[in-house]
């Protein structure tokens, strides 16, 4: 083997670590978060204090209804089946 043969892997190895390298910075750079918040200990609990997560961003389990309680039996079910 030559000296450039054996060159070739090593200097495609670190082109491509060094291409991925800045798309990564590249990437983190353009999520506009200026405020990445930081995690605080108050009354025992650890809790997340500013950052980019917003209220609208989490998911919403809408509130039960007062006839959609698990207690209630549903209309349609006859009585006499009923547990």
């Amino acid at each position: 083997m030559t000296p450039a043969t054996e060159t070739f892997p090593l200097v495609g190895g670190i082109t491509v670590a060094t291409v991925l390298s800045a798309a990564a910075v590249f990437a983190v750079a353009q999520t506009g978060c200026d405020d990445p918040g930081s995690y605080r200990e108050r009354d025992g609990v650890v809790e997340l204090i500013g950052g980019c997560v917003q209220p609208e961003d989490l998911p919403v389990t809408p509130a039960p209804q007062l006839e959609d309680s698990p207690h209630s039996l549903p209309t349609d079910t006859d009585p006499s089946i009923a547990p």
